[in-house]
């Protein structure tokens, strides 16, 4: 039987096939380009809300801490009848210092009536927070009994400084506790 093709077109025919599919291989200049592009302008677009998740994120560990120490520090009142002074004698584990906050407690006249419990930001861009953990008398009938309130504030713009301990007992906002510059977290 004879070939269809003569075998010097069949060889050229051959060659010219692999030359087609060798210079098909891969992308263009300018289709790399574009794509590259095309991902810039997408990563400028995303990078400034992202950057702002950061922030919050580290945040959320103040808060977490805060309201764990304000929860601790109740707990406290109830077995000892007064406030813990220092954050490891609330005794759960929270470090004075991490990378993002710096801890503090405060306790304002005897150990029996007001503590604050801090989280000074170390960093410019991260808002500072405290707790309130005080006493108020309650009660129903002819008895009375010592119940403990607790508040979370955050400053209202990123701080980097620790003010005053709180001096006003009662306090049910943060506005009332006498330090200015910080909102109530639990009516948020």
């Amino acid at each position: 039987m004879k070939p269809l093709i003569k075998p010097e077109l069949q060889a050229k025919f051959l060659q010219h096939l692999n030359r087609k599919k060798k210079s098909e291989e891969g992308f263009t200049l300018i289709e790399l380009l574009v794509v590259v592009i095309i991902i810039g302008i997408l990563a400028a677009i995303a990078l400034p809300s992202l950057l702002g998740q950061v922030s919050k994120a580290k945040q959320s560990e103040a808060r977490n801490n805060i309201g764990a120490i304000n929860r601790a520090q109740q707990a406290y009142f109830l077995e000892a009848a007064g406030f813990a002074s220092t954050v490891q004698a609330v005794g759960i584990g929270i470090r004075t210092q991490t990378e993002n906050y710096k801890y503090d407690v405060k306790v304002t006249g005897n150990s029996t009536d007001l503590v604050a419990n801090w989280a000074a930001a170390i960093k410019p861009a991260l808002k500072s927070y405290f707790g309130y953990v005080g006493t108020i008398l309650g009660g129903t009938g002819t008895g009375t009994e010592v119940l403990t309130t607790a508040l979370a504030c955050e400053s209202e713009v990123p701080v980097l400084a620790t003010p005053a301990a709180a001096t006003l007992y009662g306090a049910t906002t943060c506005e009332k506790t006498g330090i200015t510059g910080y909102d109530d977290l639990g009516r948020k």
